[in-house]
């Protein structure tokens, strides 16, 4: 894995050369409007929450690979995905804690309001946690999708009809497709596929480098996926073709040796070769 993390450091210095709480009321003394309102607030905190989900522009540490030899910009680099990853690892933390009392908070105001609208409390199922699936035990970890999970709603028809410009050769409308899916479904288990596929919808169009980085971000985002393969196979061709050679010739290795199995292993042999990789 580490090996992973530094193939990936010295890629992106090739590709950036190239271009709480609600106070509450007993609840026989609140009333349904009230409920409602709590409702209303719970959700404009979510809405909050997805924000914090967004990007707010240019990242602060866009300045790290700047000066320096190949060595000190890769440290660089290493300290910023550290403190990136302590950062992440918080904010993962306090949305876990956020679910956990919301998902409580939502349950028991389901329960106040079949009470006052004089339903069955006894038929009252178990209340889904927020965002989907159980809540995680201890601190919270960036998960990893099993095999065959079932898809949000829209989530296979948006991957479909983006995949079906592609195959139509409607590369533009292709890479647009992706974009919006990858933004739409963080955490989908269709997110490797679906970055390599912008990959491969952005070199339609002859845009080398924004490919490059689509097939990088797939590589990392799973390196040990299905579409790794070919990824880390298209993203040193990639290279190759944005001049940058030795960071080609140093991916397409990294092929057989990591895959060698996959049918891209002899491609990426013979790529090497065409580059007149050592």
């Amino acid at each position: 894995m580490a090996r992973a993390r530094t193939l990936i450091a010295v890629l992106l210095l090739a590709l950036a050369g190239a271009g709480q709480g609600l106070a509450e009321a007993d609840a026989r003394a609140q009333t349904l409007a009230d409920i409602r309102q709590e409702l209303s607030v719970l959700h404009v905190e979510i809405q909050q929450l997805k924000r914090e989900l967004s990007t707010t522009g240019a990242p602060s540490g866009s300045g790290v690979v700047g000066a320096g030899t190949l060595l000190e910009r890769l440290d660089a680099i290493e300290a910023a995905l550290t403190e990136l990853t302590a950062r992440t690892e918080a904010l993962e933390h306090r949305i876990d804690r956020i679910v956990r009392d919301g998902t409580n908070r939502i349950g028991d105001l389901e329960f106040r309001l079949v009470e006052l609208e004089g339903g069955d409390v006894s038929k009252l199922g178990e209340t889904t946690t927020l965002g989907g699936g159980p809540a995680p035990e201890g601190p919270a970890v960036a998960p990893t999708p099993p095999a065959g999970q079932q898809l949000a709603v829209g989530e296979q028809a948006d991957f479909d009809a983006a995949q079906k410009a592609l195959e139509a050769g409607n590369f533009a409308e292709a890479a647009r497709g992706f974009a919006r899916f990858v933004e739409a479904y963080p955490g989908s288990p269709l997110m490797g596929e679906a970055h390599f596929l912008r990959g491969q919808a952005l070199a339609g169009q002859g845009l080398t480098t924004q490919a490059a980085r689509a097939y990088l971000t797939s590589f990392s985002g799973d390196p040990d996926g299905r579409r790794a393969p070919d990824a880390l196979f298209e993203l040193g061709v990639a290279l190759g073709d944005l001049g940058q050679v030795n960071e080609a010739c140093a991916t397409l290795a990294e092929v057989p040796k990591r895959f060698a199995d996959s049918p891209v292993a002899a491609d990426a042999r013979t790529s090497r070769q065409a580059l007149g990789c050592n």
